[in-house]
């Protein structure tokens, strides 16, 4: 972890089984194409350091592998927690955008979700690529819940919050070689449509 990084208000909203995924080291990748609110509609990475902020209004367990799919409860639409639990944050590490259905398809064995997701997304914005994002996930020491506000509701990726989440004391997830094997299987399978973010 950067060692000047103690604190931060940036945060990524995602799907809580996504996130739980993610701090128990059974992926290292998210699959985006933008929320409704994104800057001209289009998916941006606005910062490359952020907390992992669950979400369960949107998930569809019909649309996750069967070993997750069993994690999800339904809830009502606008439903929130009060406390929202925040356990983790993550280094973005490699942007990949991706348009090509194969490639994709490759890319099955190291995500959550089912080829029902990966059609749903490709066809929806179908000339804008779908990007996947390589995150190095930190467990924090312990949870830390914060207010909810309306200002992080809808359909947006990226929200600031009005606490800033303390973040000593975080252990990743994946040690430094797995993950780094780990990143390597998947940019052997992208091949050069990687970008990696300058850190």
């Amino acid at each position: 972890m950067p060692m000047e990084l103690t604190t931060t208000l940036h945060a990524l909203k995602e799907w809580a089984v996504a996130i739980d995924a993610l701090e128990k080291g059974k992926t290292i990748m998210l699959l985006r194409k933008g929320g409704i609110r994104e800057t001209k509609g289009r998916f941006q990475v606005a910062h490359e350091q952020i907390v992992l902020y669950p979400t369960y209004e949107h998930q569809q367990a019909f649309l996750l592998k069967s070993e997750y799919a069993n994690l999800v409860s339904p809830v009502t639409p606008g439903w929130h927690p009060e406390m929202v639990p925040i356990n983790s944050w993550a280094q973005i590490t490699d942007i990949l955008p991706i348009s090509d259905e194969s490639t994709i398809n490759a890319l099955l064995p190291f995500h959550i979700w089912n080829e029902h997701f990966i059609s749903d997304r490709l066809k929806w914005k179908s000339h804008q690529p779908l990007y996947i994002l390589l995150l190095r996930t930190y467990k924090l020491p312990q949870e830390q819940e914060i207010s909810y506000s309306h200002e992080y509701g809808g359909c947006k990726s990226w929200i600031d919050l009005a606490q800033p989440i303390q973040l000593q004391d975080a252990k990743p997830v994946l040690s430094d070689f797995h993950y780094t094997q780990l990143v390597e299987e998947i940019r052997g399978i992208v091949g050069d449509k990687l970008y990696a973010p300058s850190l």
